[in-house]
């Protein structure tokens, strides 16, 4: 089976340390300056997309979604993951192509 080239980039991020996750954490991440990318999955509660997009709008962080979160927690070897945090700016650039 082939995964997206997104998926496989995000894997290399995970692997690279370069990837935070968890809605608690990546907030945390926002506030400090170091995201660079926030991916939202699609069927996150719409408490928790409302806070990680209020936020990231405020702090001038690009949000973008995927499929949903078994997707988004595959990508990275670990269980379902709603939220991850792109902490690498190299990354987060070719995660936005890849994702836009």
């Amino acid at each position: 089976m082939n995964q997206p080239q997104w998926m496989s980039l995000l894997g290399l991020a995970n692997r690279a340390r370069k990837l935070i996750s968890g809605e608690e954490l990546v907030i945390k991440e926002v506030r400090n300056g170091k995201a660079k990318l926030v991916i939202l999955s699609n069927d996150a509660s719409n408490n928790t997309e409302k806070k990680i997009t209020d936020k990231c709008s405020y702090y001038n962080v690009p949000v973008v979604k995927v499929e949903d979160r078994t997707q988004l927690g595959h990508a990275i070897g670990k269980d379902a993951r709603v939220v991850i945090a792109v902490l690498d700016e190299g990354f987060a650039n070719k995660l936005r192509t890849l994702l836009d």
